[in-house]
């Protein structure tokens, strides 16, 4: 008798023996990693992270309820409702952490849907944690640069939301990051050019970058609009810290642009066009800095989009032509080393 086909046919991958324990362990990992985040960033000393003091002290004073400030209404208000809970400076720290993350699972879980339902979510979510533990960048943006890395994977999550014609998403979250950080008004009022193909595109980007570069942007600003140049000009000025061009940073930004075209060829076939669209999404983060990133702590314009280069880049390891950098059990052993990397920064206060 001869067997029928669907008894010859292999296994559904969602019906593989044990596949729900896999994936069960993987979210276990993953909030054992979460939990050692809140507690290493919560537990931080006041004097690691150069605002970590000024949030403390705000945190402090909201006994007597909000006062005027400068900070937007969002992060105000969430800060007053963890004050009325009764937490103390750690936990606030460690709380505001844990929203990080779940702002940085959000934009993986966008970013997922446009990539072929091979690879699990839990799989690509470890990936771009592991990325991130390892920059600096996302260091700053826990410790330092506190409420702009709140609203920077939402910055994220929202122009992936525009890319992918979700309006209301794009909306929600776009006004969510707005009200966390007002800088996040600049990316999002950049979505529009997100509608151009993606060579237009690429053209206007190395336009602003020249213009940038060459000092054109900086220039122009202070000709068509004083107000604005002196508004950027003096907005934390740091005798410290040099302001004019950086081409430094131009040149490091674009260098991961190229990265991501590079790493193109080596996903699979059907991740290609998303990760493409990653990477337009990524030039897009980057246009007001060339448009305005020859102020003082310019770095800051940047840091938006040098946090989603590490959710980008994680969905090309775990679309790779390269078996290895896409197995699992070695993407959660490189998230364990990640944590180790995670603590140095963290203890030692290294941010870029």
């Amino acid at each position: 008798m001869k067997a029928s086909a669907s008894a010859l046919a292999p296994l559904h991958p969602a019906r593989r023996p044990h596949a729900s324990a896999e994936r069960g362990l993987g979210i276990a990992w993953l909030l054992m990693v979460a939990v050692f985040g809140c507690w290493l960033v919560g537990s931080r000393p006041l004097h690691i992270g150069s605002d970590t003091e000024t949030y403390a002290g705000f945190f402090e004073s909201l006994d007597q309820g909000v006062p005027e400030t400068r900070l937007e209404p969002g992060f105000a208000y969430l800060s007053y409702g963890l004050r009325l809970l009764g937490l103390g400076v750690p936990g606030y720290q460690a709380v505001l952490f844990a929203l990080l993350l779940a702002g940085v699972a959000i934009a993986v879980r966008i970013n997922h849907r446009a990539f072929p339902p091979t690879k699990a979510y839990a799989t690509l979510l470890c990936a771009s944690l592991l990325l991130l533990f390892i920059s600096p960048m996302f260091v700053n943006a826990s410790i330092n640069a506190i409420r702009q890395g709140l609203a920077a994977p939402l910055v994220f999550a929202a122009l992936l939301g525009f890319q992918q014609r979700r309006w209301w998403g794009f909306v929600l979250l776009g006004a969510l990051a707005a009200s966390l950080h007002v800088s996040s008004l600049l990316y999002l009022a950049c979505a529009p050019a997100l509608l151009l193909k993606p060579n237009l595109l690429r053209t206007l980007a190395a336009l602003a970058f020249l213009a940038y570069a060459s000092g054109l942007s900086m220039k122009g600003v202070a000709a068509v609009s004083p107000t604005l140049y002196t508004a950027v000009m003096e907005y934390t000025a740091n005798d410290n810290y040099r302001a004019g061009v950086r081409i430094d940073f131009a040149v490091f930004t674009m260098f991961w642009y190229v990265l991501m075209l590079a790493a193109s060829p080596w996903v699979q076939v059907g991740a290609r066009k998303p990760l493409q669209d990653g990477a337009s999404v990524y030039l897009v983060m980057v246009l007001p800095f060339f448009a305005i990133g020859w102020g003082y702590f310019s770095n800051r314009y940047l840091l938006p989009g040098w946090l989603a280069v590490s959710l980008i880049l994680a969905a090309a390891c775990c679309y790779s032509r390269l078996a290895p950098l896409r197995q699992p059990l070695l993407l959660g052993a490189g998230l364990a080393a990640a944590c180790g990397v995670l603590f140095f920064y963290v203890s030692r206060g290294i941010v870029v």
